[in-house]
């Protein structure tokens, strides 16, 4: 597999302990206040840009969903309300994250329609073509192993499934690029600082950004592990992209 910028990039540089439980760690420790940083740090456009992403399933009308990097379950019970599929899986390092996640499926009444559990993107605990559609939102930039997670979602989708991934990309145009890079970098870490004491989960964005390897180079990641009719749409002048595969 190959080795890329973005895997080495961590929350914490002075740990010893690997990518994945890094992220992992800091996950846990934000967890209580994630849901509401991305409200605040985004100016609710997230919330479209999910809806965005997931109504690339909407002609599939995928009946089994696997949601990777589910975090607190905002894709997954999204997913729910725009596609009605029979079941979704939701998978996360992150147990402090799930726990949220599965107090929100209570509230809704949908802990039998959705089920959050622990998994590792990179091993995923589930045979070979399982899934009709696999999404992942703001999840692949924390993979320690891109490829090898990206190979493990097309392992376990049926043959005609579809991936659909959500994640941040640079604006390249000039003044909105400048303008971005001064948010991300200064304004959301000091921000997040004064809301959740999460400075370093947030300068860790935007590292993690800086480092993904975006637009038509992610395209052609995807074609290397075996996706086909792989497609890149930017959104927000270039904010995020919506990545799109077939097995």
């Amino acid at each position: 597999m190959t080795k890329f910028d973005h895997d080495s990039v961590v929350p914490y540089k002075d740990s010893a302990l690997p990518k994945k439980q890094q992220v992992a760690d800091m996950f846990n420790r934000i967890a209580f206040r994630y849901d509401f940083m991305n409200r605040v740090l985004s100016l609710g456009i997230d919330v479209g840009w999910r809806k965005k992403a997931i109504r690339e399933l909407k002609k599939e009308n995928p009946k089994v969903l696997l949601d990777v990097a589910t975090g607190t379950g905002d894709v997954a019970i999204m997913a729910y309300e725009l596609l009605k599929p029979d079941r979704i899986v939701g998978i996360d390092i992150s147990e402090e994250m799930l726990k949220l996640g599965r107090t929100k499926l209570l509230k809704l009444r949908l802990e039998q329609q959705i089920q959050l559990q622990s998994g590792d993107s990179e091993a995923i605990n589930f045979p070979e073509a399982t899934f009709d559609a696999v999404t992942v939102a703001f999840g692949v930039r924390n993979f320690e192993h891109l490829e090898q997670g990206l190979a493990e979602i097309h392992r376990v989708l049926k043959p005609g499934g579809k991936l659909v991934i959500l994640e941040f990309s640079k604006p390249k145009i000039t003044g909105i690029t400048q303008l971005y890079n001064w948010y991300v970098g200064i304004v959301a870490p000091r921000m997040a600082s004064l809301v959740s004491n999460s400075r370093n989960a947030y300068q860790y964005l935007n590292h993690s950004v800086q480092g993904f390897p975006e637009g038509n180079a992610f395209v052609d990641i995807l074609n290397n592990v075996g996706f086909r009719n792989t497609s890149c749409k930017r959104l927000s002048l270039g904010i995020c992209s919506i990545y799109c595969g077939v097995k």
